[in-house]
């Protein structure tokens, strides 16, 4: 039996809408699973004008969901009133997948800012769901290019051990505990979308991986053992190798992941191989949950030329963790 995804549209204000509406009409799409969109029916009629697609009654199952009645949109901007509608969406779908009336979440993309003028008071949407779930387990995100080839068939995934902090404050946050938790977040959650024995390629954080300690032992002292934890925990990890080399191995097929150190490390390389059609993972949680890997596109939002493509790849890998984690609870 096909997973049950519920599809949320994002920011009203943004390209989401329009990318749901895409999504939609795709044959492919209604064959990955069992689609189900939640939230303002009058949003996703908007979206569906701007995208110039005609949605089939027959084929879209909404349930109505408007936490702010005649909730205003203003294509463009970020607004508190959007921030709400997203937080409020978000918790609501995630209870639903809980409640059993659902196997996982698909989100069009969304605005940090609006959502902290709305109320959210935890660093991301993934801390919020976490809060949301009562769930006190590791999480994560993890980024996704669906179309490089990987020994598993799965693509090739990112994570990272410190995400948004200043940069000044990455190497004191890195800690052998960090670094292994990391390579077995990506391990675990590389298994629960289908790949059996994931590799995974584990980035240093100096200059040609420290050049033997000349110009840091971060490597020596921190990255190495927590590798070496990981294999002796019959984890296929390898490294540290440097950050400007790994993606490279990693593209060529050598590795499914790679764990960066910090944030743009990882998110410069992914969105330079396929910014397009990236995926966002939010990884750990008990509940599938995935986005596109790219913004709200405030710029060109009614334009009809917001392309489909990342949040295809979300349906693709959402329905194979929901299908995957339903198989594990019958």
């Amino acid at each position: 039996m096909a997973p049950r995804i519920t599809i949320l549209l994002g920011d009203r204000n943004g390209i989401g809408p329009e990318l749901a509406a895409r999504l939609l009409v795709e044959d492919e799409a209604h064959a990955l699973a069992d689609l189900e969109v939640l939230g303002d029916p009058a949003v996703l009629q908007e979206g569906a004008a701007a995208a110039g697609v005609a949605l089939d009654p027959a084929l879209t199952r909404i349930e109505a969901f408007t936490p702010e009645p005649e909730l205003e949109t203003t294509p463009g901007r970020a607004t508190a009133g959007a921030g709400r509608e997203m937080l409020a969406l978000l918790a609501h779908a995630v209870r639903r997948v809980v409640a059993g009336d659902s196997d996982g979440v698909l989100f069009a993309p969304l605005n940090k800012e609006a959502m902290h003028l709305g109320g959210l008071d935890t660093e991301d949407e993934m801390r919020y769901l976490a809060d949301v779930l009562d769930y006190a387990g590791t999480v994560g995100e993890l980024n996704v290019l669906p179309g490089l080839d990987a020994p598993n068939g799965s693509g090739l995934w990112t994570t990272r051990v410190t995400s948004h902090v200043p940069l000044k404050d990455v190497a004191n946050d890195i800690t052998v505990d960090t670094v292994f938790d990391a390579i077995g977040f990506a391990h675990e959650t590389l298994r629960s979308a289908g790949a059996e024995r994931p590799r995974i390629g584990v980035a240093a954080l100096n200059p040609h991986a420290g050049d033997g300690g000349n110009f840091g032992m971060e490597e020596i002292e921190v990255i190495t053992p927590a590798v070496d934890r990981a294999r002796a925990a019959q984890i296929a990890a390898d490294g540290p190798f440097p950050s400007d080399t790994v993606f490279v191995r990693a593209r060529s097929g050598d590795f499914d992941a790679v764990v960066t150190m910090y944030h743009d490390q990882g998110q410069i390389a992914m969105k330079l191989l396929g910014f397009a059609e990236g995926v966002t993972v939010l990884g750990g949680l008990p509940v599938a949950v995935t986005t596109c890997g790219h913004g709200t596109g405030y710029d060109i939002v009614g334009q009809g030329v917001a392309k489909p493509d990342s949040m295809r790849n979300a349906l693709k890998i959402c329905a194979a963790m929901a299908a995957s984690a339903v198989r594990r609870d019958s």
